[in-house]
């Protein structure tokens, strides 16, 4: 298995997961069996996606299902932020900030994968 450890985005994804685990705690009894379950599950599934991204030669496809994951994360911060499960708006600003920087290093990774695809191709053509 590669090693990913040593990704920046997997360490942000990691620490993104960690703070909505202690973040969640302090959730209202009812948001925190909903709302922060969700936002825990999902947060884990995102680090799952990128351990296998980077263990795969061909990780567009992954990377694609990571875009559309962050997508669904963002709308779930959201959501917490409009129903008022976050104690202050400070944790929103810093989930939202996370999840934009984390979004911007996938699409960086998206398009080195097409680069390299179509590098490949043309390589393979002459």
């Amino acid at each position: 298995m590669a090693r990913y450890e040593h990704l920046p985005i997997y360490k942000k994804a990691l620490d993104l997961t960690v703070y909505f685990e202690e973040i969640v705690r302090c959730f209202s009894r009812y948001h925190k069996y909903t709302l922060g379950s969700e936002l825990r599950e999902k947060s884990r599934e995102i680090v799952e996606c990128i351990i296998k991204a980077n263990s795969t030669q061909d990780r567009l496809d992954l990377l694609l299902e990571l875009r559309n994951k962050l997508e669904w994360l963002k709308v779930l911060v959201r959501i917490c932020k409009e129903a008022k499960a976050f104690h202050s708006f400070n944790s929103f600003e810093y989930a939202i900030t996370m999840l934009v920087e984390l979004s911007r290093q996938n699409e960086g990774w998206i398009r080195g994968q097409k680069n390299d695809s179509s590098s490949r191709r043309m390589g393979n053509d002459a």
